[in-house]
């Protein structure tokens, strides 16, 4: 049941876990070292697709992308606990934890792009709110069953625009000030507008004396067709394969298992299993791919993320 975790749920985020736990926590001068080598990895990127290099800097350039992703998923795995702990603070908000952790690695990814290692931040004091961000947003999409009108949403995305370009500039989030003068609003609009984004109550939410009961039960459904039946009958297929095209064939097959599309739905055991590679490899990728599918159309696949892959 999304929002309460159930003993499937529990035994799941054990297991994972264990095997995040598995990877070892870094030094101030890890996060130093590995930064490095990840922004000398994007650089060497870049330049082997601005142009015709010699053999010789194809072989050096190649290195250090390789390097780069590694330090990458080192730094990730080595952050993981992190995105739990904070994670946990949001259930009960209409996601299972393991779902909101999911939704937290895709700001931690974020955040390990976006660090800055030579302005001497810790990184866990960045991220944290890269995850807390990419949380929260789920959160507030998961629940909004309402349709918003075409300008607050495009008020919302202005100051949430706004808020991640400020948060990059100042290493910390922005203020409520700081966004209206970015953004020329008032900061009475702009805390408002945050208020209303997260203030929808989720139908999932638990409700009664015991708690044992969701707030969505207690409303009936007079629609003959599920909600994942209309929303598989108004996906254009079309537009589906051109944007998991534009996934590595890794990823678009890790999409393709895992929520079914075309078969029945694999859990990340089985996926790894295909793939000779861990559970926890496979949740990457499959995070790494969703944070790639952001067209609406791709998106309305997986609106409610309890419905669509099976569990771990």
């Amino acid at each position: 049941m999304a929002g309460r975790s159930s003993g499937s749920d529990n035994d799941s985020l054990r297991r994972y876990l264990e095997e995040v736990g598995a990877h070892p926590l870094l030094t101030a001068e890890d996060e130093q070292r590995l930064a490095a080598v990840i922004i000398a990895g994007r650089a060497a990127t870049t330049r082997l697709e601005e142009g015709p290099v010699s053999t010789a800097q194809r072989v050096t350039l190649k290195r250090a992308v390789r390097d780069g992703e590694e330090a990458r998923t080192r730094f990730i795995n080595a952050n993981l606990r992190l995105v739990v702990s904070i994670a946990r603070r949001f259930d009960g908000g209409g996601l299972s934890v393991l779902d909101l952790v999911q939704e937290g690695n895709l700001g931690l990814m974020r955040a390990v792009e976006k660090f800055d290692h030579t302005k001497g931040f810790k990184f866990s004091t960045y991220a944290t709110w890269w995850i807390r961000q990419a949380i929260g947003r789920a959160l507030a999409d998961g629940s909004r069953t309402i349709r918003v009108p075409s300008h607050v949403r495009e008020t919302y995305s202005l100051i949430d625009q706004s808020t991640e370009r400020l948060a990059a500039e100042l290493d910390r989030p922005p203020t409520s000030a700081e966004v209206a003068r970015h953004t020329g609003l008032s900061k009475d609009h702009v805390d408002l507008a945050r208020q209303h984004r997260n203030a929808l109550v989720s139908l999932s939410a638990p409700v009664g004396a015991e708690g044992d009961t969701d707030l969505g039960d207690l409303i009936a459904d007079r629609s003959a067709e599920t909600a994942f039946d209309e929303m598989i009958r108004r996906i254009d297929r079309r537009v589906l394969d051109a944007q998991l095209a534009r996934l590595s064939e890794r990823e678009r097959e890790v999409i393709v298992l895992r929520f079914g599309l075309g078969d029945e739905p694999c859990t990340l055991a089985e996926i790894g299993e295909r793939f000779d590679l861990t559970r926890e490899r496979i949740r990457q990728i499959e995070a790494r791919a969703l944070g790639k599918l952001r067209h609406p159309s791709v998106r309305r696949l997986w609106p409610d993320r309890a419905k669509s892959p099976v569990p771990a």
